[in-house]
């Protein structure tokens, strides 16, 4: 598989030149290649990205407004969320990765005049993101921002809509964290409940990923919008919900469990057994889950596991994993299985020890076993 940074090349430089000479003859379009193409291969995806910036940084005329307007005027029509322009460049037009380098430009440049930088990020959205970009008008002018962040709740494009709450996210993965917003969500809980039935799932899907980083160090307050907005849900928000919420169920939250009508305990019998006993990083490991219900009705379980890794110090860190849901008939037996990988990933370190893994229904601890891994 091609690695991601890859999608930034010379290639993609020499698209964004071949634009900018298109709308500004002028353009030292040499200078700019030399820049931008030297050291790339070099370097890692997001950096590839402030590398291009910083080229058109040095390339681009001194006053913003003019530049800002250039590369406007290199952007390809606005394009569906598939349309398959978003993943090219060339023609002497723009769309896709070339613009994310674009964005980086507005945001290292245009801090100064705000008002013009909003309205270059409204148009590079249209064509790639502008998520992260955003977040430094975020934190650097936040009163013009969050008015223009709530007009574009109700523009025409989903690609505007959704980056009213996918550039607003606290703990949006490759861009800063917004520390005053961790703090606080407040001053975008409005924008959330705007667009919280928006007529895209495009939208909808980041309006539950906001909700779900939030979630993360203010869970009442996603425990409490969950109460008040799913009662008389539409099928599309009951959807949004239960993903706005995953964290929180994963985690036992008895508020969250309660609104979902999962926060009873099981009534009944569970065990779990892990083998092999002993594996190495790269190996997998089979759960096997045995479930007795002695209750005379139904019963509704969300079924996950916590693995606690150990770390480098001997302690350990739980890490919980999705198993299953499902509906436990009256007096039913039954056995589950599920494949736990230790493959290596960029994300976790593994270090050898007992490891102890938790089965969790509906919350709550019902049992126990463990593997030890060999490194």
């Amino acid at each position: 598989m091609e690695p991601f940074k890859n999608l930034i090349n010379k290639g993609t430089v020499e698209a964004i030149a071949t634009a900018l000479q298109r709308v500004w003859p002028a353009f030292d379009r040499k200078r700019f290649q030399k820049l931008a193409q030297t050291g790339l291969d070099a370097l890692e995806f997001k950096a590839r990205a402030r590398h291009v910036s910083a080229a058109l940084e040095a390339t681009l005329p001194e006053d913003f407004d003019q530049a800002a307007a250039l590369l406007e005027g290199t952007l390809a029509p606005p394009g569906a969320q598939n349309d398959p322009r978003w993943a090219q460049v060339g023609n002497g037009a723009l769309a896709g990765w070339a613009v994310w380098p674009m964005g980086e430009y507005v945001a290292r440049r245009g801090l100064q005049s705000p008002q013009r930088a909003l309205a270059t990020l409204h148009a590079l959205t249209q064509r790639f993101t502008a998520e992260w970009p955003i977040r430094a008008f975020i934190e650097q002018h936040p009163e013009l921002t969050f008015t223009t962040l709530a007009q574009w709740a109700r523009d025409p494009s989903e690609h505007v809509r959704r980056l009213v709450s996918e550039g607003s996210r606290p703990r949006l993965p490759w861009g800063l964290q917004l520390k005053g917003l961790i703090k606080d969500p407040a001053p975008t809980l409005p924008l959330l409940l705007a667009l919280q039935d928006d007529t895209s799932d495009y939208v909808r899907r980041s309006v539950a990923n906001h909700l779900n980083d939030i979630a993360k160090d203010h869970p009442a307050v996603v425990a409490a919008w969950l109460e008040q907005h799913l009662a008389d849900a539409s099928p599309e928000r009951r959807a949004l919900l239960k993903h706005a919420t995953r964290t929180l169920v994963k985690k036992g939250d008895a508020r969250v469990l309660k609104a979902w009508g999962l926060g009873k305990p099981l009534r009944g019998d569970a065990t779990l057994a892990i083998a092999p006993k002993r594996v190495s990083v790269g190996d997998s490991l089979e759960l096997v889950v045995t479930l007795v219900s002695t209750a005379s009705r139904a019963q509704k379980l969300v079924i996950d596991y916590a693995v606690h890794h150990v770390k480098a110090n001997g302690s350990t860190s739980d890490k919980v994993f999705k198993g299953w849901t499902i509906e436990l008939a009256a007096h039913e037996e039954r056995v589950l299985r599920k494949s736990h990988s230790m493959r290596l990933i960029t994300t976790r370190i593994y270090h050898a020890g007992h490891h102890a893994v938790d089965l969790r229904i509906n919350g709550q601890v019902v049992a126990s076993a463990g593997f030890d891994l060999r490194v």
